[in-house]
């Protein structure tokens, strides 16, 4: 029992470490700027209060859809979760230690079946089975906003976990800065390699304006 308390007590401090947004958050529009390989598409994206994301002025509906999915993606991180909301009915056990000093938490009762790896007071791994889909995150590197810490270098490793065939790899490195009280991305570079295939895609926003409040 103390050592399942212990590996709760370790993942929460952790968890509760991540920098998200807080209720007051106004929301923020932004010019998007995708590049992938030699092809250039602008456009103009929003998240609003309510997390909700738009784009805009971009006609081809894959890359439109492909800037809509890296927001939600940005929103999900960002979004503000309870640990005892997310975790409290799961149970964690402490696992091993690697040799960069990470400790491994089990985690059981998680609907989508995931362990983590933590070092200090950041989750530094995600492993995760979905379906015939098993991935793992690795975090290189993060930044320390002073108000919890933000992953900016880190891998995507997706498997069959079945067969343990590689399936895709993905490298991200992402840029942050400050508007006001908040942190928002200003850049996000993918690296990714399918099938011996690589591509590389830049997502630039630029003219970053949080949204005024709402007048009541």
């Amino acid at each position: 029992m103390t050592e399942q308390k212990n590996a709760r007590d370790l993942f929460q401090v952790a968890y509760e470490n991540r920098y998200t947004w807080d209720e007051n958050f106004p929301g923020y529009s932004a010019d998007i700027e995708l590049k992938q390989n030699e092809e250039v598409y602008t456009g103009k994206i929003r998240i609003n209060k309510d997390l909700s994301v738009e784009v805009t002025g971009i006609e081809d509906e894959t890359v439109q859809e492909s800037i809509y999915t890296q927001l939600r993606d940005v929103v999900t991180h960002r979004k503000r979760s309870f640990f005892e909301k997310a975790h409290g009915k799961n149970e964690f056990t402490l696992g091993s230690q690697d040799d960069t000093g990470a400790l491994e938490i089990l985690v059981k009762g998680d609907a989508m079946g995931s362990n983590y790896k933590i070092r200090g007071k950041e989750i530094c791994q995600v492993s995760r089975v979905m379906g015939r889909m098993a991935f793992v995150i690795d975090t290189q590197e993060s930044l320390d906003t002073g108000k919890g810490y933000v992953s900016t270098g880190y891998d995507v490793i997706f498997r069959n976990p079945q067969t343990n065939e590689l399936i895709k790899e993905l490298k991200f490195e992402d840029s942050y800065e400050q508007m006001g009280d908040y942190y928002v991305m200003n850049r996000q570079v993918v690296h990714s390699t399918e099938q011996g295939q690589q591509t590389t895609t830049e997502f630039n926003y630029k003219n970053v304006k949080l949204l005024e409040p709402a007048v009541v």
